[in-house]
């Protein structure tokens, strides 16, 4: 038995058009959150972000606040954590420090992140003299000292200088991404589409950044968030000797170096803000960990 065009028609006006396959990001979200260990990952990140933001609204204490009654006091009802050698309340400024970590991981992790996609794509679209000067100052970077350079500069990152701190810190954050995505713009350049873009007459500039960006969006989304614990763990580093956030203002790094000098018998100095530093560097290397699987499903049935 056959059916009609005319019964064929009205089956399919019946049925009526597939839906439209999902977009990728829909498709990365969904692989994204089928992973273990990125749904803890941003669960454990989201949860440390509104402690640092919004735990301060219910402490009865400042960062700036000292209790002139109670030096390197245990936790008690007064004080939930306990209080440092000049009378701070180590539960706020431990927020007030995570913070600022927070804070300038995030900026030169996206800034880092930037600077390696613009540098990379130009060097590797354009080649010629372009590549030659870029690949110059990328390998400059790389071969300086940035430990030393930075702790030179450190006296210019006083009280509210520290988004200098942070585009200094990003300025030695970008170098070996900038040499993938170069690569990577070179074989993308040989592809028909962006060959198709050039004979249409699209500016050079435009197919970097309407083509060969969007393109390289997983490798740059993952780098942005594996920098972001790179870029907490160098800040404390730098902190943790004078080199970084600058007092009055604090951050991982010169609470961990305050809390050491008294570890052995005030251990809340230290063990509360060196425990959420391990805790905060684990959570982002999960999510970004998971990211890498989901952009590149591969990897994981590889594993």
């Amino acid at each position: 038995m056959t059916l009609s065009d005319e019964e064929l028609a009205e089956d399919l006006t019946r049925s009526g058009p597939e839906p439209p396959p999902p977009s990728r990001g829909r498709v990365v979200a969904r692989r994204f959150l089928a992973v273990p260990r990125g749904r803890v990952g941003l669960a454990t990140l989201g949860l440390l972000f509104l402690l640092a933001f919004a735990g301060p609204l219910v402490s009865p204490w400042s960062y700036t606040d000292r209790d002139f009654t109670a030096f390197l006091q245990p936790p008690s009802a007064a004080h939930w954590l306990g209080t440092l050698q000049t009378g701070a309340d180590v539960f706020a400024v431990t927020l007030r420090g995570m913070q600022k970590s927070l804070v300038v991981g995030l900026l030169a992790a996206l800034v880092s992140t930037a600077l390696a996609a613009l540098v990379g794509a130009f060097a590797g679209y354009f080649l010629g003299w372009t590549d030659r000067a870029l690949t110059w100052l990328t390998d400059l970077l790389l071969v300086l000292p940035a430990f030393l350079i930075l702790a030179i500069m450190s006296p210019l990152f006083g009280s509210g200088a520290w988004v200098l701190f942070v585009v200094m810190l990003a300025l030695f954050l970008w170098m070996v991404t900038s040499k993938i995505v170069r690569g990577m713009t070179i074989s993308l350049k040989q592809r028909e589409f962006i060959q198709a873009a050039r004979f249409m007459g699209v500016p050079p500039v435009t197919i970097i950044f309407r083509h060969v960006l969007p393109n390289l969006s997983s490798l740059l989304v993952v780098d942005a968030t594996l920098n972001v614990s790179a870029a907490i763990l160098t800040e404390t580093s730098l902190s943790y000797f004078g080199f970084g956030i600058q007092p009055p203002d604090v951050s991982f790094g010169t609470l961990i170096a305050d809390g050491a000098r008294t570890a052995v018998y005030a251990p809340w100095t230290f063990w509360f803000v060196a425990g959420l530093l391990v805790v905060t560097v684990l959570a982002v290397n999960l999510v970004g960990d998971a990211l890498r699987d989901a952009f590149d499903p591969a990897a994981t049935r590889a594993r």
